[in-house]
């Protein structure tokens, strides 16, 4: 008997904000986290525009001795995960009793790996590299800091597959829940927001060079977009399955209902179509829902010319005639990368929480691809019940999530 999967919990340290009250405000009235970095412009960034990402201070709840394990992307996970378990009323006695596992979306730590080899190449000495190096240049750094922060004793796992990390890992901790394998899973996505880790994506040109006008540069969508702008942060989403989360009285926020994923099995980076449709019509099949049902979709759109396109003909393939509404957040956030597809999720769940879509900002004009969908341009009230959120990442690799609203407790 297939378990229903529940959301009990959120948290989120994002460029707009690191409470859900204050990410839910920046939303609604279209606040940006985009600036102009001096420093990226100095070191010879082709493009200085990034998110503005607020540093967080662990020392109040985690000790030095695991600190110095944790990287950027770990200590804004254990941020995010510390409100989202608030958020959910499961305390450290009850991580103590029970096997709650994290499944978590990373998939690079470029600075603590970069910084621990400088020192080994400056003194010639593989000791200088410090004794937390290897700890925080694995890919599995958060995962493996939180298990060990939180005392997390169930499935310890990190998903890593580029832009739909975050997504993958709450799609993946679903499975598990509704399989019966775990209770409760801790999941989302991290993403390193230092210049180390996006100077190569800046070296091949994907950045928008929009640079006199930061918080118009991220332009999901618009005719007019010349590259995505990089963001980051994290996000934790508590997932349980319904009767667990009933027995113990949680806040029952919503319901995942289904995941779909494909491979496009073609170019390493550029996008098809047929890739993003097949996820899309996988999760609706897998979730036995009808494309009329969803209320709104929360798109990949990272504001390149051949991403959005190829979505852009991809949602309407799925959807058809009906014209459902559309919006990509990242053009408030930028590209969150790793971490966007758990991100997204919250932004979204905010939304249907509080009767809203948050407009896609700058979104001025379609372009012959973007115009075959219904774009919101502005923050409008509306009630929806049940949403999808795109994420696709480099090598073709697609993940598509569906969620609905729950309303009362039980």
């Amino acid at each position: 008997m297939e378990k229903k999967v529940v959301i009990t919990g959120m948290g989120i340290w994002s460029c707009i904000g690191q409470t859900l009250d204050d990410v839910r405000d920046a939303l609604y009235t279209g606040k940006s986290g985009i600036i102009f970095s001096q420093e990226r412009k100095d070191l010879g960034f082709r493009s200085a525009l990034c998110a503005h990402l607020e540093q967080p201070d662990l020392k109040p709840f985690v000790s030095r001795s695991l600190r110095q394990f944790m990287p950027e992307e770990a200590q804004y996970a254990y941020m995010a995960t510390k409100q989202a378990l608030e958020n959910a009323g499961l305390d450290q006695d009850y991580l103590d009793a029970h096997e709650v596992g994290i499944v978590y979306g990373n998939d690079s730590v470029a600075e603590a790996t970069m910084h621990a080899l400088d020192k080994f190449r400056e003194f010639k000495d593989t000791s200088a590299c410090g004794s937390g190096a290897i700890f925080q240049s694995m890919n599995s750094t958060v995962t493996m800091n939180l298990a060990c922060a939180f005392k997390l004793r169930g499935i310890n796992l990190t998903a890593s597959a580029a832009c739909a990390s975050g997504s993958h890992a709450v799609g993946l901790a679903s499975l598990l829940i509704r399989d019966g394998l775990q209770d409760c899973v801790i999941c989302g996505g991290a993403q390193e927001a230092n210049l180390y880790s996006v100077a190569s994506f800046d070296g091949i040109n994907a950045f928008s060079l929009r640079e006199n006008e930061p918080t118009k540069a991220s332009r999901p969508f618009d005719r007019d977009r010349d590259g995505l702008v990089p963001g980051g942060g994290a996000a934790t989403l508590i997932l349980e399955s319904y009767e667990h989360a009933v027995k113990r009285g949680a806040p029952i926020l919503a319901e995942v209902v289904s995941w779909g994923f494909s491979g496009n099995g073609a170019h390493i980076s550029t996008p098809n179509v047929a890739g993003p449709a097949r996820s899309l019509k996988l999760c609706l099949k897998n979730g036995n829902i009808l494309p009329k049902e969803i209320g709104y979709v929360n798109a990949h759109a990272t504001s390149t010319h051949a991403g959005d396109g190829k979505e852009a003909l991809a949602i309407a393939q799925i959807f058809g005639d009906y014209k459902v509404p559309v919006t990509s957040t990242k053009g408030q956030t930028g590209h969150e990368m790793w971490m966007a597809g758990a991100s997204e999720l919250i932004y979204s769940i905010l939304m249907m929480k509080n009767n809203f879509i948050a407009g896609n900002l700058n979104f001025e004009n379609p372009d012959e691809e973007t115009a075959c969908i219904n774009i919101v341009p502005e923050t409008r009230e509306a009630h929806f019940d049940m949403f999808l959120s795109n994420s696709f990442g480099f090598g073709g690799t697609n993940s598509t999530i569906v969620v609905r609203n729950i309303e009362s407790n039980h």
